[in-house]
């Protein structure tokens, strides 16, 4: 944004030169006219390459929100990451009211922080979070 800033000024001096009433002759008229020309047609390359690079940008954001279809409605990825293998599971969202799993996603918040992207990484080995997701589906039986 800043350079826009920088080219919007660049631009009204090339203009009021050529409005100036104390151009000296013709000459520099035409040499003021040239250079704002070449202006607006460099400031035109630059807003076509940002339209570009912003529609390339939506499509990144459109593959990121792409959900596989092994994820239903209601549920949601997650890895376990430590030990061996990472492990991928597909856990309902009724999983957010356990206190074990909400443990599991501080721990995360804190070792990973919120700049995630895809699947959430939770930091525990796979058995442990399969233990944690089994118990929860035992006590939604139970009830």
């Amino acid at each position: 944004m800043f350079f826009l800033i920088q080219w919007a000024k660049r631009g009204a001096k090339i203009v009021r030169s050529v409005n100036s009433t104390k151009m000296k002759n013709r000459e520099e008229s035409i040499r003021s006219l040239v250079m704002l020309k070449l202006f607006i047609r460099k400031l035109q390359r630059v807003l076509v390459h940002l339209a570009s690079r912003e529609h390339d940008l939506d499509e990144e954001m459109d593959a990121r929100i792409m959900i596989p279809e092994d994820v239903k409605e209601g549920h949601f990825a997650v890895v376990a990451v430590n030990g061996g293998e990472p492990k991928r599971f597909v856990v309902e969202l009724g999983n957010l009211s356990n206190p074990q799993f909400l443990r599991l996603l501080e721990q995360a918040r804190e070792e990973y922080g919120f700049c995630q992207t895809g699947v959430l990484a939770l930091p525990c080995q796979p058995e442990e979070l399969q233990r944690i997701l089994k118990q929860k589906r035992r006590m939604v039986r139970s009830i």
